[in-house]
């Protein structure tokens, strides 16, 4: 490719791997560039993504393939949600239109996708650590190849991130670290970490600043003296006004801050790099959104977005105005605050993400972000509970994860009234088995003391979040990600009695449970039953800890044909809990399906193809419902939304 190219011809068409790139110009390279962020905006537009963090790193991502040896060097990209550029040059161009869609690549690093994505990533702060682990096999392999990992200065307000770090240094293995800095990870960076990391001193200032304090010295008694002893220190003039100095302390060689778009700096910083053979850090500054104009000047919006259009950088007009539960989530929450003065929310680097910029703005000392630490997050919020405060942290469930020991040992065991409110709950969509929310009924439900509930509707939400704020105790809610039911949100907010379900509808061939989002799909499925002349009762179950046994053994006793669904892992979800009840009250004859997600990862797709192949759609359930009853032949049936 290259100089032969054809006049018109794209650079990025003849791309299959990145030797390709090896025979550029840095103009050419330079070329490349701009050609994959056109590529990129084209196909976010369409398929939505990742925009602004993949703009950012398309000179960094192609300085690594030029200078490295891929795939037998190793490129290890914290998060993943900045590797477009890394699959476009490394074989998956022509797959790259279908990347977030069902059955097409995954919008992160998959190792099972290409030889070239050699640790699946999604969640934050993981790259340093696996690339250690990586460099750490090469030593006993006694293989020669490079570990590189790139985090951005977001994830490095995680833990895990120093953890790798202080190992690294302690161990002295080859180990490259690219520290990414635009001062965001999805909202503006917080903290005294991304203070620190942001003094963007430039070499030529650094260097006017030591010779000023190198004349001042010459012209006082002894400064000579204190000129040579400062040469000799470890802590130099740059590492002082610079974050130079604590990756030094960490025992790494630093390199920066460099700019992050000059490709022939990148090239040449990264040969440096290349034969250090110890642990090196490079700081590279870089811009979020770069080369689109309404990425650059929106990030946060930019930073996970859904199909829009080029020109304005808008999303289609929305076809109606039903609120999203994150929405009503943070609106109810000002408003219970306003009432309250006890309420403080809390999120983890996500005020947007989780809706609590109304929050922000209205009660700056009772809100904090905490960036991106959900392990502090939870046990700083376990402090204020402890003094009386009623801490709500908002988090996504998938994320939830990372904090599981915190809920157990700091909460749950002291009894603390902290409320856990977990947005993207159940099957998330595109962004695929590392972001769907498919565990948290499960473990949550597993501690003790723990009151675990989930919304039929935006309008139940309300009530569950008054609920949870005045429950004395440790609770958790969850709701899914995109727009309510569309039901009307009633003024008043009630709280509802602590595990007391709600029947919807009677029926005496069949009793469907269900919990959360899967609550319409049930009333839905059962009307398709009604159809056929089969009657159901459908609960909304409202909590799966505690389970109103009252109301639903009596029910089971006499149904006995019991159906439970829920957008969870079956494994120890809402309707084990309904198993182990059952059998707890040793029931004759009570026959039980449980409907969910099966032992298995969900890969990426729509929500509703994701619901439909694991048989939580309305359909789904009128088929398993079917089943139960020994009715295998299916009719022709008039499904709701024709009939709609």
């Amino acid at each position: 490719m290259g100089k032969g190219a054809c006049p018109g011809t794209k650079i990025l068409d003849g791309i299959t791997g990145p030797d390709d790139i090896k025979c550029l110009s840095i103009e050419e390279l330079k070329d490349l560039a701009k050609e994959i962020r056109q590529e990129i905006i084209a196909v976010v537009s369409r398929n939505g993504g990742h925009l602004a963090p993949n703009l950012g790193v398309v000179e960094l991502t192609l300085a690594l393939h030029y200078v490295f040896e891929t795939p037998r060097d190793k490129i290890i990209f914290d998060v993943g949600h900045q590797c477009y550029t890394h699959k476009l040059i490394t074989g998956r161009r022509k797959a790259f239109s279908t990347i977030r869609t069902y059955g097409g690549i995954s919008g992160f690093p998959k190792r099972e996708e290409s030889p070239y994505d050699p640790f699946d990533t999604g969640h934050s702060s993981t790259s340093i650590s696996a690339a250690l682990g990586v460099a750490t096999a090469n030593c006993l392999k006694r293989a020669k190849s490079k570990v590189i990992a790139v985090i951005g200065d977001g994830s490095m307000t995680g833990g895990l991130a120093f953890e790798g770090l202080n190992q690294a240094g302690h161990l002295d293995k080859d180990l490259i670290v690219v520290l990414n800095d635009n001062e965001m990870s999805i909202s503006p960076n917080v903290g005294a970490m991304s203070s620190f990391l942001s003094r963007k001193l430039t070499q030529k200032v650094v260097i006017n600043l030591k010779r000023e304090m190198e004349n001042f010295l010459k012209t006082i008694r002894g400064g000579d003296n204190i000129i040579q002893i400062l040469k000799r220190s470890e802590d130099s003039l740059k590492g002082l006004f610079t974050p130079g100095m604590l990756f030094q302390a960490l025992k790494f060689d630093y390199i920066g801050p460099i700019k992050g778009h000059d490709l022939g700096l990148l090239i040449e910083t990264f040969e440096i790099a290349k034969h250090v053979g110890s642990p090196v850090l490079i700081q590279v500054m870089t811009t979020k959104g770069k080369g689109y104009a309404p990425a650059e000047k929106d990030p946060t919006y930019f930073h996970g977005v859904g199909a829009f259009d080029i020109e304005t950088g808008k999303p289609p007009a929305a076809k109606n105005k039903v609120p999203s539960y994150t929405e009503v989530f943070g609106r109810t929450l000002v408003e219970l605050a306003e009432k309250n003065n006890k309420i403080f929310a809390i999120t983890a680097a996500m005020p947007e993400g989780t809706g609590l910029q109304g929050f922000r703005k209205n009660f700056k000392d009772r809100f904090m972000d905490v960036g991106i630490a959900e392990q502090h997050a939870v046990t700083f919020a376990a402090g204020l509970a402890a003094e009386g405060f009623k801490p709500v942290v908002a988090v996504y469930s998938t994320f939830m994860q990372r904090a599981y020991d915190q809920v157990i040992h700091d909460v749950c065991l002291q009894n603390l009234p902290v409320v856990f409110a977990m947005d993207r709950a159940g099957i998330v969509g595109e962004d695929g088995p590392t972001h769907h929310g498919l565990f948290d009924l499960s473990f949550m439900r597993a501690v003790p003391r723990m009151v675990v509930m989930a919304p039929k509707d935006e309008n139940e939400l309300r009530h569950m979040l008054k609920t949870a704020v005045e429950h004395p105790g440790p609770i958790s809610l969850r709701y899914p990600r995109g727009a309510g039911v569309g039901v009307p949100l009633t003024d008043e907010l009630q709280v509802l009695p602590i595990g007391r379900a709600e029947k919807l509808t009677d029926g005496d061939d069949l009793l469907i449970l269900a919990i959360g989002a899967m609550v319409k799909e049930a009333t839905d499925a059962a009307a398709l039953l009604k159809q056929e002349g089969i009657s159901a009762t459908v609960i909304n179950a409202r909590f799966v800890s505690p389970l109103d046994e009252e109301m639903i053994l009596p029910l089971a006793d006499k149904i006995k044909n019991v159906i439970t669904v829920e957008e969870n892992v079956l494994k120890g979800g809402f309707g084990s809990g309904v198993l182990e009840m059952i059998m707890d009250a040793m029931l004759d004859g009570v026959q039980v399906k449980r409907l969910g997600i099966p032992d298995m990862f969900v890969a990426h797709g729509s929500i509703k193809q994701l619901r439909q192949e694991y048989g939580l759609s309305s359909q789904g359930i009128y088929a398993s419902a079917r089943d139960m009853l020994g009715l295998s032949a299916r009719p022709k049936i008039t499904s709701l939304d024709q009939k709609r």
